[in-house]
């Protein structure tokens, strides 16, 4: 997975940004300067930034214009046209206002890093072989016949293992916002991929929530 800078004076926001993206596998170090950016990619090789705008030291719109080579996504309250607009004509790759919903930042982050190649192209799980940018499953080496939304709510459940996510959460992801189907269908469908993959043990349900794909040791 990928190295993630998280730059975020505020330490709850730097801390759950952290703990969500180290649950589906990235590695992250935390800063809470704009200064700091620049000590830490002396020390490590990053694959993409998140750059508050509003920081001591320096602001993002400071630091954006001193980074090179690196891809990054702003995490600001600062959300009016002239802002948006300010910030991608700087070179962000991707611009996410306060507040935001964990699992779409989850998805702009991989949606930059596919651009850059930097995302996993592939997600393997007990016996099963999960080839994203193909959207092919195996099981065993033996290719699976899946339908188009087991396919896709495979796809959300690895993007976000490791987290419990709801049947409406489930629902919006996987089929979509206009989907007009009740949560029963997530059910239905979950109990297929448990059976054709073999993943009873790895889908766990969350009592009264949802869902989960627990999946610690993946690779």
């Amino acid at each position: 997975m990928a190295k993630i800078l998280i730059a975020e004076d505020d330490k709850s926001i730097n801390t759950i940004v952290k703990k969500h993206l180290a649950l589906v596998g990235h590695d992250c170090v935390p800063v809470f300067d704009g200064e700091a950016v620049f000590g830490a990619i002396e020390e490590h090789a990053f694959d993409l930034i998140l750059l508050d705008i509003m920081m001591p030291k320096m602001d993002g719109f400071q630091v954006i214009r001193e980074l090179k080579g690196i891809p990054v996504i702003f995490l600001t309250a600062r959300g009016t046209v002239d802002d948006r607009v300010r910030g991608l004509k700087l070179g962000a790759d991707d611009y996410i206002v306060k507040p935001f919903d964990m699992m779409e930042l989850q998805a702009r982050v991989e949606s930059v890093l596919r651009r850059t190649q930097k995302a996993d192209d592939s997600f393997c799980l007990g016996d099963v072989m999960v080839d994203l940018c193909g959207r092919q499953v195996f099981f065993k080496e033996q290719l699976v016949a899946l339908a188009p939304q087991e396919l896709a709510l495979i796809e959300v459940l690895i993007k976000n293992r490791n987290i419990a996510l709801s049947r409406e959460k489930l629902l919006e992801a996987a089929w979509g916002y206009d989907y007009g189907g009740c949560t029963r269908t997530v059910d239905m469908h979950i109990s297929n991929i448990r059976k054709k993959l073999s993943w009873e043990s790895y889908i766990k349900t969350v009592y009264k929530l949802g869902y989960r794909l627990e999946a610690k040791n993946e690779s």
